[in-house]
This record gives C-alpha cells, structure tokens and sequence, in this order.
C-alpha cells in the first residue's frame, strides 16, 4: 500500500506540476522528506497522509480501496 500511495502522490504531484521542494514548502518538512514519501518505503501516519492530501489538493487515502 505504501508504494501505491507513493505512486498517487508522484502522478499527482506531476499533473499539477508540484516539484519535491514546492510541496516541502507547502508543508513546511524538508525536500528529503518528500523524497522519503515518493521512495515507497515510507511507513506514513494517517496525520501525514491528510497532511499531503490537503497540500495537494487530492485524496491519498482512498487510493487503497
């Protein structure tokens, strides 16, 4: 599930043409965090995942259904 997540967040990330360091900006972490976030190994904290569904503008949690 991790990687799908990773994965939605990238193609998301792509559409809207929101590069590593303007999502860090927008969520006030560093650049290597997101890099941590697109690795697919991340184990993200349900805070987090809303967190980034809110900056992005899209739903990260139900790409697991």
């Amino acid at each position: 599930m991790s990687f799908a997540i990773s994965d939605k967040l990238y193609d998301e990330m792509q559409k809207q043409g929101i590069t590593q360091r303007e999502l860090a900006k927008r969520m006030n972490k560093r650049p290597s965090e997101v890099a941590k976030w697109l690795s697919g190994q991340h184990n993200f904290t349900i805070n987090t995942l809303v967190d980034i569904s809110f900056a992005i503008g899209v739903d990260l949690i139900n790409v697991c259904k």
